[in-house]
């Protein structure tokens, strides 16, 4: 099958998804497909490294772990991880797995216990709405938001299986119940991209 022949109409599950050597990234949410965006942008691989360096160095010797895009993670809906029974296959800029149980030889497979994604102006829509309610449905205990073009960084926080998401912060020291001591400053993180 080639790009130009999925049906962005029809329903799919990872076992579709398993068998497609597509050059372009796609990403299946609730069964429908998505297609990433091809181009690479430089601020947001910039923000990437900026985040997943420290995050990376603070879980080092832990069973936890930070995985970067490009990086299945399958997100059962229901008690099933079977192919053919996923219908979430999303590959977030930045996930945390503390969990190896949630992992195989194909990524993830169940719910990252935070998931980061960076804000570019093609995925907005997907990453604010799709993606917010496919991880707060799946137990995803934090969702980051990123938006390098106004230097904002958004922490959505479950509690009682929904999201109770903070101030939009762009400077001072970032923390995550998830990750204790855990110490992040935005003006570092930003410092780039001024």
């Amino acid at each position: 099958m080639h790009l130009a022949d999925l049906d962005l109409n029809q329903s799919y599950t990872y076992a579709d998804y398993y068998s497609w050597d597509f050059p372009q990234r796609v990403e299946l949410i609730y069964g429908k497909a998505f297609i990433k965006d091809p181009v690479t942008y430089t601020v947001h691989q910039r923000m990437s490294m900026n985040l997943a360096m420290p995050i990376y160095a603070y879980l080092k010797g832990s069973k936890s772990a930070i995985y970067t895009a490009p990086f299945d993670v399958r997100l059962p809906h229901g008690p099933s991880r079977a192919d053919i029974d996923i219908i979430h296959v999303v590959q977030p800029d930045l996930c945390v797995i503390c969990d190896p149980n949630n992992l195989d030889e194909r990524g993830g497979i169940g719910v990252p216990d935070i998931i980061v994604e960076i804000l570019i102006p093609l995925n907005n829509v997907v990453e604010l709405n799709d993606k917010f309610d496919l991880y707060e449905e799946a137990g995803v205990k934090e969702y980051w938001i990123v938006s390098p073009q106004d230097n904002t960084f958004l922490v959505n926080t479950l509690v009682n299986g929904k999201y109770v998401t903070g101030r939009p912060l762009v400077s001072g020291i970032l923390t995550s119940s998830i990750l204790p001591e855990f110490l992040l400053d935005l003006s570092k993180l930003f410092a780039d991209n001024i």
